[in-house]
């Protein structure tokens, strides 16, 4: 699917990148490595639990998506199963890339599979939107680097092929900044080259109806919420209180209050506060009973949204 913009360096949308591990902990390395910074411990191997992260690569704003190894033996099959849909939640609607990391000194029979099980857990397509990463230590050079990817390691060149050929080597240590420009042109080529969208599948899709049904249905708790507390001041303060309430006040800021309650269901407490001040302004100010009884509800909705949150 497309975005417009998405191959502008610099573009104000995100780009969305889905590290995957085969073992070990190349995948956690490139994120440090994608973010100039140490999420990850250098002698990490495995993690129980998907995450996101934002950052930055070469001036373009980036959110990277990391979960359980494909091979990691600790964790049970329900439970990756279970990660499996999470990070696709983590990147909907869908990646721009997949970044599959490898360590390119310690190649392994179940590295040569991956991009299999990348197919059966992602989709068949998946691999087209996919590129190399290859990790190697600080002590070797470029040159070293380019012959052995190229001319001498034959395992590396049929695991590369398996991506269409698309591979870039990083660099262990984070801190070495010098080829980020050249991965994030690599990166948005590649997205170029596809049509300048990003990858989605009948499992992304289900992700992304999931997480919608979700937000609604927290939207409609909100609001319920967000009425219960409504009903409970019109109770506390009787119609002839609220009518000398809006004589005093004018109705401003009784408007104000209600329109911060239901704009904080969706915004949240910001939201609240805001239109609750917009009301007062309109409103005016008024006598000071009144005036605390108004600053006293409104306080209460403000509380009980962040409860609802």
């Amino acid at each position: 699917k497309t975005e417009s913009n998405l191959i502008k360096i610099g573009s104000a949308i995100e780009l969305r990148l889905m590290v995957i591990g085969s073992s070990g902990p190349s995948q956690f390395l490139l994120t440090n490595a994608i973010l100039g910074r140490k999420e990850f411990t250098k002698d990490l191997t495995s993690i129980s639990s998907s995450l996101k992260n934002t950052g930055e690569l070469a001036g373009r704003r980036v959110m990277v998506v990391n979960g359980p190894n494909i091979y990691d033996k600790d964790i049970s099959r329900v439970k990756r199963k279970v990660e499996q849909r999470k990070s696709k939640c983590l990147c909907i609607p869908g990646p721009h890339a997949f970044l599959v990391a490898f360590d390119m000194e310690k190649i392994s029979p179940n590295d040569m599979n991956t991009s299999r099980l990348m197919k059966q857990r992602f989709g068949r397509q998946c691999v087209r939107h996919s590129m190399v990463l290859l990790a190697y230590d600080e002590n070797m050079q470029d040159t070293e680097l380019e012959d052995k990817v190229l001319k001498t390691d034959w395992h590396l060149r049929e695991l590369i092929e398996k991506y269409g050929g698309r591979f870039h080597v990083f660099n262990k240590n984070w801190r070495d900044r010098s080829r980020d420009r050249e991965l994030l042109q690599k990166i948005e080529l590649m997205v170029a080259s596809l049509g300048g969208g990003y990858f989605s599948s009948r499992t992304f899709q289900k992700a992304e109806d999931s997480v919608k049904k979700e937000e609604k249905r927290l939207r409609k708790q909100r609001a319920s919420e967000i009425e219960k507390v409504w009903s409970t001041m019109e109770n506390h303060y009787v119609a002839e209180e609220l009518t000398s309430l809006a004589r005093g006040l004018g109705t401003g800021l009784v408007v104000g209050a209600v329109m911060g309650a239901l704009f904080g269901s969706i915004e949240g407490p910001g939201g609240m506060v805001l239109y609750g001040v917009i009301g007062g302004a309109v409103g005016g100010s008024a006598g000071g009973t009144a005036q605390v009884a108004i600053e006293k509800c409104v306080f209460t909705l403000v509380c009980s949204t962040c409860v609802v949150q």
